[in-house]
Order: structure tokens, then sequence, then C-alpha cells
């Protein structure tokens, strides 16, 4: 077992149960020297100590699956990084510490701080138009459906058997046509479902991309869309006509999500979804990712889909023994507002601040149309092969104001030689120290810094100045 916060998870239950180093080793079988060393993450651990560890602590060996528990500690991290927390002197060990031990509490200090957040947003928000002139005050919006949404996809790993099925015989049923797969999956709606699908000019739709009438029968896509966008629409239709019942099966028991906004959202996010798996089915779209050596934008003219739809397809090819790289995905404005995250790689992304201004995904924006290419080292030594491009939205005409974003994703550097972006880079030598947040991370030497570190103090000399105002200078 390689996890780095195993050691930590084992101190923790071994506590909990009220057990020694000394005693906890003796019922194992082995030293407390060695003991101590695998709770210091300095010894692997083998399964058959694994398997005693789960019968002496009397847990489940679910209990060491690695994932949420890191992704639980480090949500803790990064919330302690508000200054509001500054006079506390928290420390990143102490709370993993917590994390690993007390994990309801963690969730409990997490939940509160997101809805703090939530609360501080919307009355900076409402300050500001109280100001404006005719305002008339309106019931808040409570918390972020988007957010629950997001938590629930990490948790799942975005990938859903039932709906890869569903997709799949689709594509067999539809007998869909790669050269014209908006014609097959019009055919499809109509001898299925009744569904009549109709081209509208922007002239009598210039709001909906796509409406859908239930009565009617009736599919009307804009024309603004471009082939790719009203073939993802049909598939779209297509999914939430055929796998309707399967998304209420897989939301049964999600239990991010606390409104009916997030409920509704999560469903569009797995039709979505079925709508990629229809469009790019599993086994062909795995083996071209392969074949053609994840090349983004090749796999998007083979599949008649978008930069974007082929990423968030990379994401989901987790089926157990044909797997694919494990890809980490955010998407950013040029606010560095995060619309999109999900990490099957291992990377943190920031939650509740703005993400590491030296992420590539950044400077996207300064390359519209490029692909860039960025060696990611984290401040614990895990390093990620990253690529990045701006979207530029085509919907309307000469008088719509075009939407700019940048799409990042990545893997462990361990895959990078499977794609085809790390031709020519020097995987050992071309590394950029990258971070999570400013507050949590601790490379002072950063020139792009905005805010102190959470755990070193604030230093001012207005005598010396450092490669960032935030950058203390030895004397």
């Amino acid at each position: 077992m390689n996890d780095a916060a195993m050691g930590r998870r084992i101190r923790g239950l071994r506590k909990a149960a009220g057990l020694s180093q000394v005693e906890l080793a003796a019922r194992l079988g082995v030293s407390p020297s060695y003991l101590n060393l695998i709770e210091s993450n300095k010894r692997p651990l083998t399964a058959a100590l694994l398997l005693k560890l789960a019968k002496e602590l009397s847990v489940d060996l679910a209990t060491f699956a690695p994932p949420e528990d890191t992704a639980l500690a480090a949500d803790l991290v990064e919330v302690s990084g508000d200054p509001l927390f500054d006079a506390l002197g928290l420390s990143e060990p102490e709370l993993r510490d917590v994390a690993a031990q007390h994990p309801s509490t963690a969730r409990a200090m997490v939940l509160l701080y997101r809805a703090y957040v939530s609360e501080r947003t919307d009355a900076q928000a409402l300050a500001e138009r109280i100001a404006e002139p005719g305002f008339a005050l309106n019931a808040p919006n409570g918390g972020l459906p988007s957010e629950e949404v997001s938590d629930f996809i990490q948790r799942t790993m975005n990938h859903y058997p039932s709906l890869e099925s569903i997709a799949e015989r689709v594509c067999r049923e539809a007998k869909l046509d790669s050269d014209d797969v908006y014609a097959g999956l019009t055919r499809y709606l109509a001898s299925s479902h009744g569904i009549q699908v109709r081209l509208l000019r922007v002239s009598a739709e210039r709001k909906a991309m796509r409406r859908f009438d239930p009565e009617r029968k009736l599919l009307s896509v804009s024309e603004v869309l471009p082939p790719r966008s009203r073939r993802f629409q049909l598939a779209f239709q297509v999914a939430l006509a055929e796998a309707s019942d399967a998304f209420e099966s897989i939301l049964a028991d999600a239990k991010e999500l606390t409104t009916r906004e997030a409920h509704a959202l999560a469903r569009v996010a797995l039709a979505n979804y079925c709508a990629a798996a229809i469009l790019m089915p599993y086994e062909p779209f795995l083996e071209a990712c392969r074949a053609e050596r994840y090349d983004i934008e090749l796999l998007g003219h083979r599949f008649g889909t978008s930069f974007e739809q082929v990423c968030h397809r990379m994401t989901t090819l987790r089926r157990p023994g044909r797997e694919g790289v494990p890809f980490h995905l955010l998407r950013i404005d040029m606010a560095g507002n995060i619309s999109k995250r999900f990490s099957a790689s291992g990377i943190r992304i920031a939650r509740f601040s703005g993400a590491c201004a030296r992420w590539n995904v950044h400077s996207a924006f300064l390359t519209p149309g490029m692909i860039r290419v960025q060696i990611s080292r984290m401040p614990d030594n895990a390093t990620y092969f990253c690529i990045a491009r701006t979207l530029r939205s085509d919907r309307g005409g000469y008088n719509v104001p075009h939407t700019v974003q940048a799409i990042g994703m990545g893997c462990d550097v361990r895959h990078a030689r499977a794609l085809v972006y790390a031709d020519g880079v020097d995987i050992e030598q071309a590394v950029i120290p990258v971070g999570v947040t400013c507050r949590t991370c601790e490379q002072l030497d950063c020139v792009q810094r905005a805010f102190p570190p959470m755990l070193y103090p604030l230093k001012v000399d207005e005598n010396v100045r450092g490669v960032s105002f935030y950058t203390p200078v030895e004397p």
C-alpha cells in the first residue's frame, strides 16, 4: 500500500481503539519499532498485515480506503488557511490528525465553513446591490448546489456502469453511423420515443439552445449551435428518455445533495454523462485514446465532439480492468472562478479560494486556442503532467458576446508518456513548483504569491523587498 496518508489513518484507528503501539504491535506479530515506521509512512503496509490490522481493530477493509480521508484532510487544511483562523495557530499535522481520528468532526467543520463562505459571499453581493438605485430585497438563495454535485461526482469517481450499459444498448439499437450521428439519433428519438426534432432559427428562439415540449413530443434545437453541439443535445434527450430511472437509482444514496436544486442539477450531470457515453462509446473510445495517445483534438474529429466533451469523457474511463489514464480536470474563467473540478489523478484542486497562479490553466488565456504543457510539482513532491487550453463559445452572431474559459487536465507524471503531449518534454527537468492555494502553500520564493502562508507570520520590513511582498528575506 503506497497511500501517503495510510500511516496517519492507522495511528488514528489505533488511538481510537485505546491501544498503544506496543500493544497493537504484539497483536500483529511485529516489533513496536516496525509499527512506528508504518505509522510514520516509512515502511509499506503489506496486504497480509492490512488484513490483520482490520481484524485486530475490528474495522472493515474499506476503512483503509484513502481518497475520502485524504480529501477531507486537504479540505480541512484549506479551510484553516482563512485569515479568520490565524490567531489559533493551527498546524497541518494537527488538522490531518483530526480528519483521521475524528472524521465526523472534520466534516462538520468543513460544512460550517462552507456555509460561512456562502453567507459571506451573499452578504458582500447584497451590500453591493443595496447601493444600486431601485434595488428590491429578495429572499436569499442559500448554498451552492453545484458544489454539492461536484462532491457527489468526486465521491463516485465519475463512473457509472449502469449508464455505460444504457449508452451501449442505445448505440446498438440506433445503429449509429459515425458519419451521420445526428440523423441516427433523430430516427431513434422518433421510432423509440415518438419525439420529433426540428431546427429553430435564431429569430424564433434567442435564449434556449434546446427546448423540449413533452406534450407535443417536440425537441427544438437552435441553429446557432455547431453540429457537434446539436448532436450532443440530441444524445442528451435520448439519455433523459432512456435513463431516468437509472438516474434516480444512482442518486438514491447521494447524501451530498441536500436540496431539490442540487438533485435536479445532479440529474443534468448524469444525463450529460450518458449523452457523452452515447457519442463516445466506452470500448471504442478507450481504444482510440490508447491508439492516438489521448490526442484530444484528433479524438474530437473522430467522434464528432468538442474539445471539452472529449476531456470530460476521458475522466470517466474507470471501468475495472479497462481503465484509462486517471485524469484530473478543472475549468476556470478569466477571473479565476472554478466552475468544474474533478480529480482522479490525486492532485488537490482548491475549493474555497483561487487556484495557484502558477498552474498553466491560467496562462492558457495568454495563448488562446493553443495547448500549454506543464510539469507541476506540489509541495509534497507529488508531480503531475498537465495540459491546458482555452475554450471559446461560438454560439450566436456578430452581436452576441463570446465567452472564453480555460480547461486544464492532467495525470500523475508516471502516465505522462502515454500522452502525445509529452513528446519532446524533459519530464525530469522541466518542473514548475506549484501549490493548491497561497495560504496553504509553503513555497516562500514564489514571485506570484498573493497572500502570506498560514504557517509563517507576516514580517514587514520597509527597508527590504523580496521577490514578492510576502517573501521573507534573511538578513
